[in-house]
Parts: structure tokens; sequence; C-alpha cells
């Protein structure tokens, strides 16, 4: 169930996190994945373990805030590679800020990598997909896109822009055997929540009903779901897997 023998995979953000666990579960199940991020060192390592657990990665330099380069990076694969049936547009960044503080640059920074940068990845990459009459668009967005966060105006609004942008594909490319659909992740357990002093990540874990912060591994066994053949008549959906944080 939900093996991906014979597709090929790009996973933004890859080099750590979030990213890099939904680039090892594909790879695991059979798929062959582009790990694409800004670090090369992090990426090669990661490729090399993916490699030496049976897997098949290949490392691609790309920084998703330089949305006019995306096309010449993605033209770059080597043929092989360059096929991609299934994106997993996981990259962002945060630039937190009241609203009354927050810079202009601040604001442009974050939607220029976390939306017009995923915009500009998965135009390139559907017009692949339209051709063979199969893929899998994948966005990982945040349950902040759809409550909201105090400090985070820029990344709630991006994070709500890429569940708009997500619908709006699902509607035109269903038709030709592409799905579109998001994971809204909420607290995940990450090397900043766990420098957390304990008496902050209990008072978060009381706005959580499950009472605990997810794992990256749970947000990639989500992704797998929707990159699988299993999942082929979900689209234009929001997968929420935050504990019960946003019900």
């Amino acid at each position: 169930m939900f093996r991906l023998d014979g597709r090929t995979a790009l996973v933004t953000g890859a080099s750590q996190g979030i990213g890099e666990a939904i680039a090892r579960r594909l790879a695991a199940q059979g798929a062959r994945v582009v790990v694409a991020a800004r670090n090369e060192e992090k990426l090669s390592a990661l490729a090399a373990e993916i490699a030496a657990a049976g897997g098949a990665a290949h490392p691609l330099r790309l920084d998703l805030a330089r949305a006019g380069e995306i096309g010449e990076r993605l033209k770059s694969l080597p043929a092989e590679w360059a096929e991609i049936e299934i994106l997993v547009n996981n990259a962002g960044i945060t630039a937190d800020n009241l609203l009354a503080r927050m810079s202009l640059d601040q604001w442009q920074s974050v939607l220029d990598t976390n939306l017009t940068g995923t915009f500009a990845v998965t135009k390139e990459l559907v017009r692949g997909m339209i051709r063979k009459r199969w893929g899998r668009v994948i966005t990982i967005s945040s349950v902040v896109g759809l409550m909201g966060n105090a400090g985070q105006a820029n990344y709630a609004a991006a994070k709500a822009g890429l569940i708009g942008f997500t619908k709006s594909v699902a509607r035109e490319l269903a038709s030709r055997n592409i799905t579109a659909n998001v994971v809204a992740p909420g607290f995940v357990e990450t090397a900043m929540t766990a420098a957390l002093p304990e008496a902050t990540r209990q008072k978060m874990f009381a706005d959580i009903p499950a009472g605990r912060f997810g794992g990256a591994e749970e947000i990639a066994a989500a992704a797998l779901y929707l990159a699988s053949e299993e999942a082929g008549y979900v689209t234009g959906q929001v997968l929420n897997v935050s504990g019960g944080l946003y019900i």
C-alpha cells in the first residue's frame, strides 16, 4: 500500500525538518526523489544517506526566493531525473513581528519564498504532469493559515494563500488526472521547540487536544498518502495534521 515505485518526486526545503522526513519517506516507498533546497552540503549528505538505505535521491540547489531563476535550475536536472510526477512544496521561511512593527522587507521576503516561489515551481513542473496525464501536487501549509497567529501576519497570509492557490490548481488540473492537496501541520517537534523551557512546552500542550507536538514523520505520512495511487480521488483538500489544535 502507498507504494511509489517508478515515480519521480521533487521535495523543496528537503535539507532538514519536515522536508527531509518527507523525502526519506517517499524514497523508502520506492520513489526516486530530487531533494531541493539552498544548502548543497546538507542535500548531498541526505542523498547519500537515502542511497545507503537502498533508495535513490539527487540533490538540487534551489532558492525559492529567486523565482525568476527556478525554471533554469529545474532544467539543469539530468534527463533521468527531470520527469517529475510528484511535487511536494515544503520550503518556507519566517520573519515574525507584530504588524505595527513589521517592515515591508519582512512581509515581502516571506511572501516571495513561501507563496511566489511555490507558484513558480508548481507552474514549471505541472507542464510535465499534464503531458503524462498523471501527477500529484502536495503543498505544506500550516494551521496558522487557517486560524491566524499573532506576530505572523506575513506567514499566515502566505500559508493561507497556498490553500487558495492549491484549490485553484486542483480545479484546473483534475481532468488531467492530477491532484493538488494541502497538508496543514500544527506544532511539530523541531530543534527550536525542543529548546523551549518545559513550562512553555506544557502551556502549549494545553492548547492541543492531543497533548503533544507532532513529529515530522507524521507529516511525512500524510504527504505520502496524498502522493499515492490510493489518494487518486482526493483533490483540493486540506489535511489538518495538528493534534486537534485547529478543529
